[in-house]
């Protein structure tokens, strides 16, 4: 347990250490704080563009930040040839790879908290309170990346950065596609077609479970079941990605 959340630990510091991450979560405050201009020219809408904008600004940021963390970890290992080291060691590659999932997950919940804190820290300022569905929104984000990270990990257990990245934004709007996907497909005429819209719909993450922006912003509570369902969907999801990836990465050889 002790090599594990070293390993954990390990994960955090390297994340936290990349420039990238420094420079996004600058780039992160910045913006938030923006939303202050963009507000400037609303009357009846100021909440709700307040809460759009500012929780938009961190679901992309993020997102883009679990891909380049996700998708570059493992790679950069392998080029490094520092996987010798852990493969050596009387550690399991399971270990190592879930550990440094979870040193990710690490980091990017921790920007999630910092950026969170700014965008109440604004809403204060303009004398507006922390609403449910704000809270349930940064909750739906975080389970978000958590499988955007698994199935970063999933395709660069296999593939190339750039491949695994180029795939795992696929992923990202497909996931939140799949269900209009879905209802085209089950309204066409083409078995063919309505088969591979099904096929995508259940392979593919269905991210809009964990997406509650549009209900943050008018203001309309999340059902606390919706909330647990999502999070439990998230975790499953998650969860597979991790384990295949798991597979995948025991049988490579390392040469």
């Amino acid at each position: 347990m002790g090599a594990f959340l070293a390993m954990v630990w390990n994960g955090f510091r390297e994340a936290r250490r990349n420039r990238v991450t420094m420079v996004v979560g600058v780039f992160a405050g910045v913006v938030l704080l923006c939303t202050s201009l963009v507000t400037e020219i609303t009357v009846n809408t100021f909440s709700r563009v307040m809460t759009d904008f500012g929780l938009g600004s961190m679901s992309i940021i993020l997102t883009f930040l679990a891909i380049f963390l996700s998708c570059g970890l493992l790679s950069r290992e392998i080029e490094r040839r520092t996987i010798f080291l852990v493969v050596s060691k009387p550690v399991s590659r399971a270990e190592f790879l879930v550990a440094r999932l979870f040193g990710n997950m690490v980091t990017l919940g921790a920007l999630l908290l910092a950026m969170f804190a700014v965008f109440v820290l604004e809403l204060g300022l303009y004398h507006e309170h922390v609403t449910q569905p704000q809270l349930a929104s940064a909750v739906g984000l975080f389970f978000e990346l958590w499988v955007l990270s698994s199935v970063g990990f999933l395709l660069s257990s296999f593939a190339s950065q750039t491949v695994s990245a180029i795939a795992t934004v696929g992923f990202y709007f497909a996931g939140h596609l799949s269900g209009d996907v879905y209802t085209l497909a089950t309204k066409s005429k083409n078995p063919a077609m309505e088969l591979l819209g099904k096929v995508i719909f259940y392979v593919m993450p269905n991210l809009e479970k964990l997406n509650f922006r549009t209900l943050a912003a008018y203001a309309v509570p999340v059902p606390f079941s919706q909330l647990i369902n999502g999070i439990l969907y998230g975790v499953a999801y998650g969860a597979a990605a991790c384990g295949l990836a798991i597979v995948i990465f025991n049988k490579r050889d390392f040469r």
